[in-house]
């Protein structure tokens, strides 16, 4: 069997994003006096408010905004989909690689936001999470010499799936994008070694 994977199988950064991405609401949640709810002014100050950015140069707000949820809700369902392709993606890539995916994806998706975006005010994780989903996908379906075909359909059916009137779809496109290439730039340069084992019957 190609011997695919590897992650040392421990999963620290997953659950050390997770764990950094529940600190960020506790904080926001005390800011706020609101554990269900995130306070307009901390998400104007802590998220991504286009309008800020762009009239008082806030960049910073490009990274913070990756780790700043909205509500209650928001948070459990992005760290349940972290989660899933979190530990998926660690079995897969190095550590350096995982945080490249991540934080390139997150910030890729912000920057589109701001880019092209109207002057909303935006936060979540879900750039980076589809960047990881988007990497995953693909790389799984290479190294398998599997048609690369059917990972994108599948991933923009995905990114479809997920659109709706409050969804940010400009941060889910660009961490999808960034996923998907680096996904597959790292399938077709590593090399696999095969390992084979023998059994001996009596």
């Amino acid at each position: 069997m190609n011997h695919f994977f590897k992650g040392s199988n421990r999963f620290m950064l997953t659950y050390l994003f997770i764990v950094l991405n529940i600190a960020v609401y506790a904080y926001t949640a005390i800011l706020s006096q609101n554990v269900m709810v995130i306070d307009d002014s901390v998400l104007e100050r802590y998220g991504q408010y286009n309008f800020v950015i762009r009239e008082s140069g806030w960049y910073w707000q490009l990274f913070t905004a990756m780790f700043v949820h909205i509500n209650i809700v928001h948070i459990a369902g992005n760290m349940i989909f972290l989660l899933i392709f979190g530990l998926r993606a660690e079995e897969m890539f190095k550590s350096h690689e995982y945080l490249l995916i991540y934080l390139l994806s997150g910030l890729t998706g912000n920057i589109l936001t701001l880019l092209i975006g109207p002057y909303v005010l935006s936060a979540g994780a879900s750039g980076a999470i589809f960047g990881l989903f988007g990497a995953v996908t693909i790389y799984a379906r290479r190294i398998l010499g599997q048609p690369v075909l059917g990972a994108l359909m599948f991933a923009f059916m995905l990114l479809v799936l997920s659109a709706g009137i409050e969804v940010n779809i400009l941060a889910h496109l660009g961490g999808l994008i960034v996923g998907l290439l680096f996904g597959y730039i790292l399938a077709v340069t590593r090399k696999f070694k095969a390992v084979y084992q023998y059994r001996h019957s009596a």
